[in-house]
């Protein structure tokens, strides 16, 4: 837990209490403040009280007492319109902040040098966060990561010298984190998404620029500059001339940055081109959308001081992240993936670009336009197994073009597909759970779904004599 410094015998509420929330309680209490804590769901409030937090009504306090308001960041900011609490706290000109905020006053309080490596994006981030962090510390540098993945930032351990904190940041937490000023602030890409907490793209993007605003002579700047979005943003840290900047392109070469050209990665300084290898080898890498992931991974090292052979022998051994184009089984030729985080067409897209010769297991509580947006990857599928809610619906789309069956439940889907996969004759099949679907008609989130993948591939093949 890192202490929150600057409210000490002052007076903070805190407005949300999920795993955020409850780790700001702590934190802030830590550091003498004295905390006033609400949720509006009374099965959060319960989870608080058995957390041992001390709970005050929020339609009853009084703001002029309070000295910081810290909003969970899923709690309605701006659109579609703000918060009960939002607006009492504005009214009474108290300022609305997150937990990054107060992770960022910590940081520079502490005065111990430690390092923020921030990580933004619409796509891709939980990926670059997990791998940068996998990096640092194979590397040989202490490293802790968290934020929007896995821990609370809030929750991490202290700063102490040497350290480097890899935090992924979203749009939401940027947005009430105004003093937010990363060493390495990296900005993935930008499509349209959380309009409904943002209005506008444009407003979106605008708040995605804000993770540089701050920055320093000395501090880098690392932006993909494949989407037009993102592109300007670095356009306009480029003329701001503070940061150094560091643009990443998948598929266009550049005078300066850091680019990948069919899976080969090169670092330009300007005045000389590395060719630093190949990322095609790394299994837990594939696709291009990895490549931009490892593209941004490598910059941030290089910013660190890392040598390039370092940085590329990490990435050899990264594992990869749960649910994400996860590999959890190989066995004589057949590899199966656990992509259960693609609840979308546009995010199924990016595995089914990654492989030839899949086996592919699609299905669940149907996104709207279904899977008509994949049909340019359809070429790449062996076979489809549907399940869930989805499962008629996507037998027809995909009626005269894919292969299909309708097995209703994953555990025959994995169970056809590997009989299927076993009799295909090429070197590498793939058993792909890709649902581009949620959840939620047989499962209770995309985490147990790929759980749930994973333990019936396990059984599949200890069913078949032993364990891949």
């Amino acid at each position: 837990m890192i202490p929150v410094p600057g409210f000490e015998k002052r007076r903070v509420a805190v407005f949300g209490l999920g795993k955020s929330g409850l780790a700001t309680v702590r934190a802030l209490e830590a550091g003498g403040a004295e905390v006033l804590a609400w949720d509006d769901s009374e099965a959060k409030r319960e989870e608080a009280r058995e957390a041992g937090v001390q709970l005050s009504d929020c339609d009853s306090w009084d703001w002029k007492s309070i000295a910081s308001f810290v909003l969970a960041p899923g709690v309605p900011f701006t659109h579609p319109e703000p918060h009960r609490t939002v607006k009492a706290a504005q009214a009474a000109g108290v300022e609305v902040i997150g937990d990054v905020e107060l992770f960022q006053r910590a940081l520079t309080a502490s005065d111990t040098g430690a390092k923020f490596v921030a990580i933004t994006g619409t796509n891709g981030k939980s990926t670059t966060t997990a791998l940068i962090g996998h990096m640092v510390r194979r590397c040989g540098s202490i490293v802790q990561v968290g934020g929007n993945i896995g821990r609370p930032v809030l929750d991490l351990d202290p700063p102490k010298t040497g350290m480097v904190y890899v935090i992924e940041v979203s749009s939401y937490q940027i947005d009430l984190a105004p003093g937010i000023a990363p060493d390495i602030a990296i900005l993935l890409n930008i499509t349209p998404d959380h309009i409904d907490r943002h209005g506008t793209v444009e407003n979106y993007a605008a708040v995605k620029a804000r993770l540089f605003a701050r920055q320093k002579e000395g501090d880098t700047a690392i932006v993909g500059v494949d989407d037009g979005y993102s592109s300007d943003i670095g356009t306009k840290i480029g003329a701001w001339r503070v940061a150094t900047l560091v643009p990443v392109s998948v598929g266009k070469a550049l005078g300066r940055g850091v680019y990948v050209i069919d899976g080969v990665l090169y670092e330009a300084t300007g005045q000389q081109t590395v060719n630093v290898g190949s990322l095609k080898p790394m299994r837990t890498l594939p696709g291009a959308h990895n490549w931009q992931n490892a593209a941004a991974a490598f910059a941030a090292g290089r910013a660190l001081g890392y040598l390039r052979e370092k940085i590329l022998s990490a990435f050899e051994s990264f594992p990869g992240l749960a649910h994400r184009m996860e590999i959890v089984a190989e066995r004589d030729g057949v590899r199966y993936v656990n992509d259960s985080k693609a609840t979308n067409a546009d995010a199924a897209s990016k595995a089914l670009a990654s492989y030839d010769n899949i086996y592919w297991i699609a299905g669940g509580r149907a996104k709207e336009g279904g899977i008509a947006s994949l049909a340019d990857f359809f070429p790449r599928i062996r076979k489809a197994y549907l399940i869930g809610e989805a499962a008629d619906d996507f037998a027809a789309m995909l009626d005269g073009t894919v292969a299909h069956e309708v097995c209703g439940t994953l555990d025959r889907a994995v169970q056809d597909a590997t009989r299927d996969a076993r009799a295909d004759d090429a070197d590498l099949k793939v058993v792909l759970l890709s649902p581009a679907c949620a959840s939620f008609d047989q499962f209770a989130n995309f985490e147990i779904r790929g759980d749930r993948f994973r333990a019936d591939v396990q059984a599949v093949l200890e069913n078949a004599g032993g364990v891949a």
